[in-house]
């Protein structure tokens, strides 16, 4: 099965860095990579994780916020974790399973 998610895109001049493919095995947990690199003045405040499927609307996977702590989906729960601590420059999840 084939997912795409993806990373969010700034509002400001920064640039966000993602690798072009990620590969997952089946029964293994796989790190989705997502960093943005801000421009001076610049804070990410959220991030937002959707999964986009064939023909679908996206779903909102996660939402990592600084503030209000990290919220994932009733379908995704217990399967997606953040991925690292922190500043969200640096918005990683990680896929269980």
């Amino acid at each position: 099965t084939q997912v795409s998610l993806r990373c969010p895109s700034p509002a400001g001049g920064g640039r966000v860095e993602v690798p072009r493919t990620v590969t997952a095995v089946l029964g293994q947990d796989v790190v989705l990579p997502c960093r943005y690199r801000a421009q001076e003045q610049e804070q990410v405040v959220q991030v937002t994780w959707l999964k986009r499927g064939p023909g679908a609307v996206p779903a909102e996977v996660a939402v990592l916020n600084p503030q209000h702590g990290e919220h994932v989906q009733e379908p995704f729960a217990g399967r997606v974790l953040r991925h690292g601590q922190g500043g969200l420059e640096d918005g990683a999840i990680v896929l269980r399973n």
